[in-house]
């Protein structure tokens, strides 16, 4: 899609610059921040029993945490080498010796007692597992017999009682696709990846609005950049060696945005470990914040277009690139009249920015030369998520900032396997190559040999809630097959997801690791999986960063787990199972065979078949997807898209609340203490005249409730938007309202409002109707 070439990693300034420092203090002492050198310290000693492994994991793997694409110690972007606390917290997930029989086969109970962060630390699933109802105990069970019951249930049931989930768990490219045939091959549709509840409101408004489903340009495209912009996204925290980025960009001159409701103070300021002088002194990373109502960023782009406009009155060509605009756009003079209709009264209000601001934002941009948009679940997870990204796809387009170096959209990707997901065809809505429409669906018929159902297939929340509907329902789900993943941390009103576990017949956790749940009783059976991790892969696998760099992976020499087996052979060996007259169809043998139909089901993935060796990488779709402006839409062209302000209600008294992650990767958690703000999981975020309107002390015990759930917390002043507050994940999960999701991508609706209040108003008056009265007057909390 595009001919200009990656140039390859670029070099770092030697001479350091002290007007970026932050302070003159040396290591940050005495400041809130990571402590990089003990926490490196922590991980080599959890590792100590298999160091020599651990570093060559290190050394020769590609990077199973986020999605920039370190192989080895390297990357594309820059030269020297690269490594994180997240990518070392992730390190023992595998490298930990198997649980210990006497711990693994004690009374569930006593297990169930355990959060997922200490069930984590018991090690890994050493060998296939089974516990069916009234069994207080787990029983180890052969993989012929396991793979036999699975299939055999499979067998009775209709396809579309059968669901498979993979997690972006370290999963490689050959594990999606192995899944995304067998799914078909067995006949069900119902498949599907983490990128649902992350970022699939990213592929799907990229698609409507420029017709491609990934990152348009490169990390090295943030680097001279005249305005990188992050919008709800924390880079700093979920991909930190992304500061090494932000820090080059610096030195180049270009101007750090954020937008997001909390001032991050990662984005704030950081200090990067692989950099010497940040090291010392810190960096300084954005120039400017804007702190937006949650929820309120399609107001606040819809307010700059409208500025745009008022300029473009006054001088023409001052705020939109019309060349760009007339060659390469659809849509523009209805946008126009869209955004003039408004009045600015509810833009300001939705957006909690003033017109002022507003403009300051709308001057910064039109003076840019070049811009990269970069999101995150800030925007994605919303019931308008897709909305919120075509409008920063229209603001790109407006300004010409597409298909040309340092400029861009991207949607960071906080996980390396989740990029490739979709692409491989673990989706409901995609085959390998395509959407899952009907030329692409005759298209991979004819390569793989077997008919694919027509009929749609289930997101996964979708699938889950399916195990609550009558016995002879058609999508009743009898069958959940999930690779890695924990959905009682995961989805919202994990009480209710509890239930829809426990009403499945038979569930299948194939895993690394046990979490809770995988502890969950089933009405038939729960059967867990021992999985190899990415590096323990035989013939090695690939994964595709955020930037659609593709990479090879080793098998990489050292300890391996009794039972373990590589995720794809699983999916095959099922599938062959179920249906013995046609497993030729689908019996791959080696990687190599799966890596090689990959190149011929998606044309863009043609080089994956020569990936062999440690540093193989190619990327497909060239430097920069849209190059010249041209989009792979039907005309050629981009659609600017009118975006309608969704409806926040919100009365007096009341707060907006959103999710924030901590010293955490997606939902596992290493730390109870956040190191970029010092506040505890259970800590609740609150602007500081809020805390005075409400007579709130810090630490003081509070609770925030509505009409979905109760949330026990204590008061933590820091700087979040005014009627706004931010709770730790999943632990706020309580208080999202269940089987809410976004209507094109169906990522589920992952903010809420809420009353705040003493914990002792609270429970003084819990048992009269003041308690519901005031939930009731949330009505339909942000709907």
């Amino acid at each position: 899609m595009g001919k200009t070439k990656h140039q390859g990693p670029m070099k770092l300034p030697k001479k350091p610059d002290p007007k970026h420092w932050v302070s003159m203090v040396p290591f940050g002492l005495g400041k809130v921040k990571p402590k990089h050198i003990r926490d490196t310290a922590k991980v080599v000693w959890e590792n100590k029993d298999n160091l020599p492994y651990a570093t060559r994991i290190l050394t020769q793997g590609v990077c199973d945490g986020c999605a920039l694409g370190v192989s080895g110690l390297y990357d594309q972007t820059l030269s020297g080498p690269h490594i994180c606390t997240t990518r070392l917290n992730v390190l023992r997930l595998n490298t930990m010796p198997a649980i210990k029989d006497d711990v693994l086969f004690q009374d569930v109970d006593e297990l169930k007692k355990m959060n997922s962060s200490e069930l984590r630390e018991l090690g890994r699933i050493p060998y296939p597992l089974s516990r069916k109802p009234g069994e207080k105990k787990f029983t180890r069970i052969t993989w012929d017999d396991a793979m036999g019951r699975i299939a055999g249930k499979i067998k009775t049931i209709d396809p579309k009682q059968l669901s498979f989930f993979l997690t972006a768990r370290g999963i490689t490219n050959e594990s999606y696709y192995a899944a995304a045939k067998a799914a078909r091959f067995i006949g069900t549709n119902n498949i599907d990846n983490a990128s649902r509840i992350c970022h699939s409101p990213s592929k799907t408004a990229l698609k409507r609005s420029l017709g491609i489903g990934a990152s348009s340009c490169n990390y090295q495209d943030w680097i001279g950049s005249d305005v990188l912009i992050f919008w709800g996204s924390v880079a700093s925290n979920n991909q930190p060696v992304s500061t090494k980025y932000m820090y080059a960009a610096k030195r180049k001159g270009t101007k750090i945005i954020m937008i997001n409701p909390y001032r991050e103070p990662s984005m704030d300021h950081y200090w990067i470990p692989s950099v010497p002088d940040s090291a010392l002194f810190g960096t300084k990373l954005a120039d400017d914040v804007y702190q937006v109502n949650i929820g309120g960023d399609i107001a606040f782009m819809n307010g700059v277009m409208k500025h745009w406009f008022d300029m473009e009155r006054q001088a023409p060509g001052s705020a939109i690139d019309r060349s760009f605009v007339d060659e390469h756009t659809n849509g523009f003079k209805q946008l126009k009249a869209h955004v003039e209709a408004q009045e600015w009264d509810p833009i300001v209000k939705s957006s909690g920015l003033s017109k002022e601001r507003m403009l300051e934002f709308a001057q910064l941009l039109a003076k840019s030369k070049s811009g990269v948009f970069v999101w995150s679940m800030g925007l994605t997870q919303h019931r308008f998520g897709t909305d919120n990204i075509s409008q920063v796809a229209n603001l790109a387009m407006l300004r010409g900032f597409i298909g040309r170096e340092h400029c861009g959209v991207m949607p960071i990707r906080g996980h390396s396997g989740v990029q490739g997901s979709g692409e491989m065809g673990a989706d409901p809505f995609v085959l390998p190559g395509g959407d899952f429409d009907e030329p692409n669906r005759k298209r991979i018929q004819k390569l793989w040999k077997f008919d694919i159902p027509k009929w749609q297939g289930d997101i996964v929340g979708v699938s889950l809630e399916n195990a609550m509907l009558p016995e002879d329902h058609e999508r009743k789900l009898k069958v959940f097959y999930t690779s890695g993943g924990n959905f009682l941390e995961t989805m919202p009103d994990p009480d209710f997801v509890r239930q829809c576990l426990e009403n499945v017949d038979i569930r299948v956790h194939q895993d690394i690791i046990l979490n809770t749940s995988t502890l969950v009783d089933a009405r038939e059976e729960v059967i867990v999986l021992p999985a190899a991790t990415r590096y323990e892969q035989k013939g090695g696998g690939t994964s595709t960063s955020t930037e659609r760099m593709v990479y090879f992976s080793p098998e990489i020499k050292g300890p391996r787990i009794e039972e373990a087996r590589a995720e794809w052979e699983i999916y095959v060996d099922l599938a062959k199972r179920i249906k013995p007259y046609k497993s030729e169809l689908i019996d791959f043998q080696t990687a190599d065979q799966i890596r090689e139909e990959i190149a011929k089901a998606h044309p863009m993935y043609d080089g994956i078949q020569h990936l062999k060796e440690k540093g193989d990488v190619f990327q497909w779709g060239g430097a920069w997807l849209l190059e010249d402006g041209i989009c792979p839409t039907e005309d050629g062209r981009g659609n600017l898209l009118p975006i309608e302000l969704p409806e926040l209600r919100k009365p007096e008294g009341h707060f907006y609340v959103t999710t924030r992650r901590g010293k955490q990767f997606n939902s596992m958690i290493y730390k109870d203490t956040d190191p970029n703000n010092e506040a505890d999981r259970f800590d609740i975020l609150l602007n500081e005249e809020d805390c005075r309107e409400l007579n709130i002390k810090e630490g003081e015990a509070i609770v925030a409730y509505n009409k979905f759930g109760v949330y026990h917390g204590r008061a933590k002043i820091d700087a979040t938007k005014k009627g706004n507050i931010q709770v730790y994940w999943p632990e706020g999960n309580v208080l999202i309202p269940k089987g809410v999701y976004e209507q094109y991508a169906g990522i589920p609706e992952y903010n809420t409002a809420v009353v705040v209040e003493k914990a002792e108003t609270f429970h003084a008056k819990k048992d009269t109707k003041y308690v519901e009265r005031r939930i009731d007057e949330l009505e339909t909390e942000i709907s």
